[in-house]
C-alpha cells in the first residue's frame, strides 16, 4: 500500500515538473522573441542614423545644399513669346496667334498683316516670305495700322509676310562694337545704350562698315532719330559678327547707319 502511494506521488510530481518545464520553455521563447525584436529595432535605428548622416554629409558637399534641386529652370532665357496678327486694320478681320516663327502668313489664310498685337517677347517682321526684304521691329505693344511699326522708311511698302522672334533681346545687357570698315577693321566704337545720333557721340561719318554684337540685340537705322531703313542685328545670329553691310539684311543697299538703339524684350 505504501509503495502504491509513493508511485502516485512520484507521477504527480513528474506531471507538475512537465507542466513547469513547458511553461518555462514558453517564457524563454517569448524572451528570445522580445530580444530578437529589440535587436532588429536597434539595427534599423542605427541604419537610419547612418543614412541620415550620409545624406547630411552629401548635402554639406553641395555649395547650395538641397535648394539646388528645387531651383527653377528656364529653357528659354527670353521667356514666353506670343504675337497676334490681323488681316485688317485696327485688329479687325481674320486673326491668327503665333508663339514661333512664321515664314509665310499666306499659308495660314492671310494675304497680308495690317495690324498686330505683341503680347510677349520681341519680334522682327519682314516684307517678303522666308524672312527677306525690309525689316520691321515689333516690341511689346499694339500696332493698329502699318504706320505704327513701319517707321519712316526709305520707300513706302505696306506689306508684311513673315516674322520671327528675336530670341536674344536683352535691354539691360546689350553690347556691340561698330567698325569703320568691313571685316571689323578700322576705327571702332563700343555701344551699350541707345544712340539717336552716332555723329553726336563722336562717330565722324554716316556709315558703318561692319559690327560685332557681343550680347543682346539692336536695331540700326539709316538716318538720325531712328528713321529710315531698319536693320536688326543680334548676338545669336552669325555669331554676332556682321562683316559687311550686305549682311545687315537682304534689303541693305549701303552701309549708311546714323542711329542705333537696343531692342526691348
Amino acid at each position: 500500500m505504501a509503495s502504491i502511494i509513493i508511485i502516485i506521488i512520484i507521477n504527480v510530481m513528474m506531471k507538475k515538473r512537465s507542466v513547469f518545464m513547458a511553461a518555462t520553455h514558453k517564457v524563454v521563447k517569448r524572451f528570445e522573441a522580445i530580444n530578437l525584436f529589440s535587436e532588429r529595432r536597434r539595427d534599423e535605428t542605427r541604419s537610419g542614423r547612418s543614412e541620415s548622416k550620409e545624406a547630411h554629409a552629401a548635402a554639406s558637399c553641395d555649395p547650395i545644399g538641397p535648394r539646388k534641386k528645387m531651383a527653377p529652370t528656364n529653357p528659354s532665357p527670353v521667356g514666353p513669346r506670343k504675337i497676334t496678327v490681323y488681316d485688317r486694320e485696327h485688329f479687325q478681320g481674320k486673326r491668327v496667334e503665333f508663339t514661333a516663327s512664321c515664314q509665310n502668313v499666306t499659308e495660314c489664310g492671310l494675304d497680308n498683316i495690317r495690324s498686330l498685337k505683341v503680347e510677349c517677347g520681341a519680334w522682327v517682321g519682314y516684307e517678303h516670305s522666308s524672312f527677306c526684304g525690309q525689316q520691321f521691329v515689333l516690341e511689346k505693344g499694339d500696332y493698329p495700322r502699318f504706320e505704327a511699326y513701319s517707321g519712316s522708311n526709305s520707300y513706302r511698302i505696306e506689306r508684311m509676310i513673315s516674322f520671327r522672334p528675336i530670341c536674344c533681346a536683352n535691354h539691360e545687357d546689350a553690347r556691340m562694337t561698330i567698325y569703320e570698315m568691313e571685316n571689323t577693321t578700322g576705327r571702332r566704337l563700343e555701344l551699350s545704350d541707345d544712340y539717336p545720333s552716332l555723329q553726336a557721340m563722336g562717330w565722324l561719318n554716316n556709315q558703318v562698315g561692319s559690327m560685332h554684337v557681343q550680347s543682346g540685340a539692336f536695331v540700326c537705322y539709316q538716318y538720325p532719330g531712328y528713321r529710315g531703313q531698319q536693320y536688326v542685328v543680334e548676338a545669336d545670329c552669325r555669331g554676332g559678327e556682321y562683316k559687311s553691310y550686305r549682311e545687315f539684311g537682304s534689303h541693305a543697299q549701303s552701309p549708311q547707319i546714323q542711329s542705333i538703339r537696343r531692342i526691348q524684350h
